[in-house]
């Protein structure tokens, strides 16, 4: 879990952390394999579907809980934390809107966010900046996606349980939306500030 951090980095790279990131890299294809085996007519995986999200989402709170009781915070894990949140994000669009689980609008609105962003970065880059911190408000809207894609893949069914899914889980995918694109406007925000100063500067 990527937050603003004060404290010393480590270059190693096989740390606990690290490792707990890795796994959950891997379990980006697994995921997509098993939510979309209906599609493709297959047996229904969605139970283990699920699991692998669950999974994902407790490795994502450890990962950074022990590099900061730890001291193994590293430039690696700084990389690979983030990404793993993306990927699992647009694993699970991919495989939500394929169900038609998920409406066209809001995987677009998702998506959209992410090109802003890889934009961002690619100013950054220009010049002379690394990629920004993930921060507070952009772990949130991560937390809220990935508790409304469980919650939503169960509601592709049908009684109460269902039917409670969808109410949480719209919940959740409105809030993480929200939250979502308000820390990409923060990051476009941070971004205009340091060109703006190297331009003064120049």
């Amino acid at each position: 879990m990527e937050v603003q951090e004060t404290r010393v980095q480590t270059d190693r790279v096989l740390t606990i952390p690290n490792i707990l990131s890795m796994a959950r890299l891997v379990g980006v294809p697994l995921f997509l394999w098993l939510i979309l085996r209906p599609v493709f007519g297959g047996p229904n995986s969605d139970g283990w579907a699920l699991l692998v999200l669950m999974l994902s989402g407790i490795s994502d709170y450890l990962d950074g809980k022990l590099a900061r009781r730890w001291n193994q915070i590293s430039s690696l894990g700084r990389l690979l934390d983030p990404a793993a949140d993306r990927l699992y994000i647009l694993s699970t669009l991919l495989g939500l809107t394929w169900r038609e689980i998920l409406p066209l609008w809001l995987t677009a609105a998702l998506l959209a966010r992410e090109l802003m962003l890889l934009v961002m970065v690619a100013i950054l880059r220009r010049h002379g900046y690394p990629p920004p911190q993930v921060n507070f408000l952009g772990k949130a809207a991560t937390f809220n996606l990935m508790y409304a894609f469980p919650l939503l893949l169960l509601s592709d069914g049908s009684g109460w349980l269902a039917t409670l899914a969808a109410v949480f889980g719209w919940a959740f995918a409105g809030w993480g939306t929200t939250l979502y694109w308000w820390a990409g406007i923060l990051y476009v925000v941070q971004v205009r500030r340091l060109v703006k100063a190297d331009a003064v500067a120049d």
